[in-house]
């Protein structure tokens, strides 16, 4: 009798249910002690179970803490495991839907025990995407799954099955669409075995996608307010979290988005499904209008979606190899260029005594409530990071009228190619919120000059910094794309040859502004700006152009500043935080990442707090997400701007969950 009660007290029976990867789940009850360890229930289970089945990948869970229990050398009672713990024996590889940013949908094996982070990495790697660390996975909004409309013959509707790295496919269960690949990589590093990414088949993710009919992107259309787009990023999953940990079931569909803006080194050679994959990530927010830009800049990026296409669908073979050789050979004569003048790419050159100034006469606009805009011609001189303006040309050698001190400043273009306006917004940071100015410009040269010099001087660079002349270009590279008159001696295009519906490569709002044959008369004379363009250097152009609006990369939420009583919006982007007044989109304060000293996070109260230069400091509370989506947003921009041009650098997930993570 001693003995059976010395044995009750010592152990009891634990129930575990066990996931088959073929067959009904089942339970097991086994006798257990508080001192054995998570491994050797594994393998009592796996001896009473008695099933021909490989058992290495499945691990426990434990459903009411909401974890794993992947240290087997734990025992029971260091975990805390008790009778009434609710375990599962699972798999810890599921198969997952993943929409890529060219909406196709993929079915592949994902590891739902490892952080999301490196389960990223683990995507990126399958589908030979560089820089993994710029993607994350996106919980899709619920109002956009109820919009979205199947349509079996629809390329959207496709799942494709990608095996892992040991073969095996994704999982059972594939629909009649899917098609099975794998890539081939070199076993000794680990990277593609060609530039291109070797597939079973060719690979869908090097090619650009083809535009929908205008009746299917209608459907897919749905004009998005702040208030929606701070919803839609709130998605965003924790990195730092296993896909199990924040209730991502098996076969569940996510969005594979670029989350950080940030993009480094891209490189034709090496990332064509990189460049491919960004640029259709440009090209569906240019088209579902998640980013704003004009008119002119709508029937710009149509052009170069027009001549992607046209490039992709053209019976010649396409030689990205050759291409990217040529690229390769390009980036080593500019890098002997700047070598032989004696500068360096990538930083300021000090040797310089004298740092280059601009002296124009342009005119300055300050606005003011229920006024026009008189814009008022001064003689401005463009020094250090500064611009002063005076009177005349003869008044300044005198006192300026007022100088105007660019650090930190917002830079945004105010441009008509079309009605030759040719204007620039300064925002200018000030103790209670922001100060507006507008310059106008006379000529694209004159334009191209002082706006380069404005960008440099936000981020507190003169024009003695070896990229001036680089940004001077791709400034006029830019307007000349934007550029609508045909070149001379150009006939007039023929619309009736015209293979493709026009509407197909703008927005649907923007479609019914023109009747069809007018829209296609306007992209055709626009696409004589961009006809020479390889299929890369387009793509590259249109991601280059897509950088270039006021808007791009910021990812909005609503928050509760401390001490107001009002809900704002707070704008994050790779270089910036925008305090955003909620009811008029009005950005109303600007703060430099790179003037951060230090942030934190109260997580009993969930409220994030910052540190600025010049004692400025901020807190604020997350209205529409939790504040772990801020704070991690915030520590990866500083993670990504830690990264160096060596090509062999390892990615450094301890420094990156460091920043990201947080002390909860």
């Amino acid at each position: 009798m001693a003995a059976a009660v010395e044995y009750g007290t010592t152990s009891w029976e634990l129930r575990v249910k066990v996931d088959q990867r073929h067959g009904e789940p089942m339970t097991m009850k086994l006798r257990v002690k508080g001192d054995l360890h998570a491994g050797g229930l594994m393998l009592q289970l796996v001896e009473k179970i008695k099933a021909p089945q490989d058992w290495s990948d499945h691990a426990l869970w434990w459903d009411q803490r909401n974890m794993w229990l992947l240290k087997t050398h734990w025992t029971l009672d260091k975990y805390g495991i008790q009778a009434d713990a609710d375990l599962s024996y699972t798999p810890q590889h599921k198969p997952l839907l993943l929409q890529l940013p060219n909406m196709r949908t993929v079915r592949m094996s994902v590891s739902f025990s490892s952080v999301v982070f490196r389960a990223v990495a683990h995507i990126c790697r399958l589908l030979n995407i560089r820089r993994p660390e710029e993607l994350s996975l996106l919980k899709q909004h619920h109002d956009c799954k109820k919009k979205k409309k199947k349509d079996k013959n629809s390329f959207l509707d496709e799942i494709l099955d990608i095996g892992d790295l040991n073969g095996s496919t994704a999982g059972s269960g594939s629909p009649a669409h899917s098609k099975t690949m794998r890539p081939t990589y070199d076993p000794e590093n680990g990277m593609p075995l060609t530039a291109t990414s070797l597939w079973f088949g060719d690979n869908p993710f090097t090619a650009s996608q083809p535009n929908l009919p205008p009746a299917e992107l209608a459907k897919m259309y749905q004009p998005l307010s702040l208030v929606d787009k701070t919803a839609i990023n709130a998605g965003w999953l924790d990195s730092s979290r296993s896909l199990m940990e924040q209730g991502i079931e098996g076969d569940q569909r996510l969005l594979l988005r670029f989350k950080y803006h940030f993009f480094f080194d891209l490189n034709p050679k090496y990332d064509a499904v990189r460049i491919t994959q960004l640029y259709e990530q440009a090209r569906w927010s240019i088209l579902l209008e998640e980013i704003d830009c004009t008119d002119e800049e709508m029937l710009m990026f149509a052009s170069l979606q027009y001549h992607i296409c046209k490039l992709t669908t053209s019976s010649e073979p396409l030689d990205l190899c050759e291409e990217a050789e040529l690229d390769e050979v390009e980036a080593a004569l500019s890098s002997l260029e700047v070598t032989l003048e004696g500068g360096t790419a990538d930083r300021i050159l000090e040797d310089i005594t004298d740092i280059p100034e601009l002296a124009d006469s342009l005119k300055l606009f300050r606005p003011k409530k229920l006024t026009l805009r008189p814009y008022k011609e001064y003689w401005f001189v463009f020094k250090d990071t500064s611009i002063s303006y005076y009177k005349s040309q003869e008044a300044s050698l005198g006192e300026p009228l007022e100088q105007l001190h660019l650090r930190g400043c917002e830079v945004v273009p105010d441009v008509n190619v079309t009605d030759k306006k040719f204007g620039i917004k300064l925002l200018l940071p000030v103790a209670d919120g922001m100060n507006e100015v507008y310059i106008r410009c006379d000529d694209e040269t004159q334009y191209s000059k002082w706006k380069a010099a404005c960008i440099l001087a936000s981020k507190g660079k003169t024009m003695a910094y070896s990229s001036y002349r680089s940004e001077v270009k791709k400034i006029q590279s830019f307007l000349q794309m934007k550029s609508l008159a045909p070149p001379p001696g150009q006939s007039a295009p023929d619309v009736e040859a015209m293979d493709m519906n026009a509407e197909c490569f703008v927005s649907p709002r923007y479609a019914k502004k023109q009747k069809s044959k007018q829209l296609t008369a306007r992209l055709l004379e626009a696409h004589h700006n961009v006809s020479r363009l390889s299929l890369m250097d387009a793509k590259m152009r249109f991601i280059q152009a897509w950088q270039s609006l006021p808007e791009f990369g910021i990812k909005y939420y609503i928050v509760r500043f401390r001490g107001s009583k009002k809900d704002e919006v707070l704008g994050i982007s790779f270089n910036r935080l925008i305090r955003m007044d909620l009811s008029s989109s009005a950005p109303l304060t600007t703060w430099r990442l790179s003037s951060m000293k230090q942030w934190n996070v109260n997580w009993e109260i969930r409220q994030v707090a910052i540190e600025f230069d010049q004692n400025v400091s901020i807190a604020f509370s997350c209205v529409s997400c939790d504040c772990k989506v801020v704070h991690e947003f915030i520590g990866g921009y500083i993670f990504l701007s830690t990264r160096s041009k060596d090509q062999n650098q390892t990615l450094d997930e301890e420094l990156f969950h460091k920043l990201t993570g947080g002390q909860q």
